[in-house]
C-alpha cells in the first residue's frame, strides 16, 4: 500500500456518525489522505460500527482508514492499519496479530521511543505534542529541536501532530516530518474542504 501522510486527519469521538462522515468525506475533497478513527471511551460495539461506517465512505475516494488502539475493530472492519500509544499494547505483540500487509503507526515524543518503535517494525511514527493542544489534556509539547532529531533518527516517516493550525504549519517546514496530523483544525472548521485544501497546500 503507498501510504500517503501528507495530511492525516484524527477523528474527534464527540461528533455523531451522520456529522462524522460528512466532515470526513467534506475534508477528503479538500486533500486529507489518510484517517484515523480514535474512540478513547466508546464501548465496542459504538467503535465498530463508526469503523464500518467510516471505511465504508473511505473506499470509495481509495482512503486507507486507520484505527486507534483497537487491534480488534482494525481487524474487523479490514482498516489498513492502527495507530498505538505508549501505553498501549506493545507494538511487537500487536504485529503478532496482524497480517504483515497491515499498517501500524506509534506515537513517540523522544528518540528513544521512535528508535525502539522502528526496530519492532513500526510503519510510521506520530510525533508530538508539536504545539499546545486542547485535544488530548496530557500530550505535553516537544522540546525544540526533538522533533527534527527524531526524523533524522529513523528511516520511516514521521508526522507531526498536536496543536497543528494553519497559522503555525509553516514553522514545521525544513523538520524532516512526512506529513502532519489535524485533529480540531479540520474536525470543528466551517468549511471541512477549504480548511484541507489551505493545509495540503501549504505543505507543497
Amino acid at each position: 500500500m503507498n501510504l500517503d501522510l501528507t495530511l492525516y486527519l484524527v477523528t474527534e469521538e464527540a461528533a455523531p456518525l451522520e456529522t462524522l462522515l460528512t466532515i470526513v468525506e467534506e475534508a477528503i475533497e479538500g486533500g486529507v489522505t489518510l484517517v484515523q478513527l480514535r474512540e478513547k471511551s466508546s464501548d465496542g460495539n459504538v467503535f465498530y460500527e463508526k469503523a464500518k461506517a467510516l471505511k465504508e465512505l473511505l473506499d470509495r475516494y481509495d482512503v486507507p482508514l486507520i484505527i486507534n488502539d483497537r487491534v480488534d475493530v482494525a481487524l474487523a472492519v479490514s482498516a489498513a492499519g492502527v495507530h498505538i500509544g505508549q501505553s498501549d499494547l506493545p507494538l511487537h505483540a500487536v504485529r503478532n496479530i496482524l497480517p504483515q500487509s497491515m499498517i501500524v503507526g506509534v506515537s513517540v515524543s523522544t528518540v528513544e521511543e521512535a528508535l525502539l518503535a522502528e526496530e519492532t517494525g513500526a510503519s510510521y511514527l506520530g510525533v508530538g505534542a508539536a504545539f499546545p493542544t486542547g485535544t488530548k489534556s496530557d500530550a505535553k509539547v516537544l522540546p525544540a529541536g526533538i522533533l527534527e532529531e527524531i526524523t533524522r533518527s529513523v528511516s520511516i516517516p514521521s508526522v507531526a501532530i498536536g496543536g497543528i493550525t494553519l497559522e503555525n504549519i509553516e514553522s514545521l517546514w525544513n523538520t524532516g516530518i512526512a506529513g502532519v496530523a489535524v485533529v480540531s483544525a479540520l474536525m470543528q472548521a466551517e468549511n471541512p474542504t477549504q480548511i484541507a485544501r489551505e493545509f495540503f497546500s501549504k505543505q507543497k
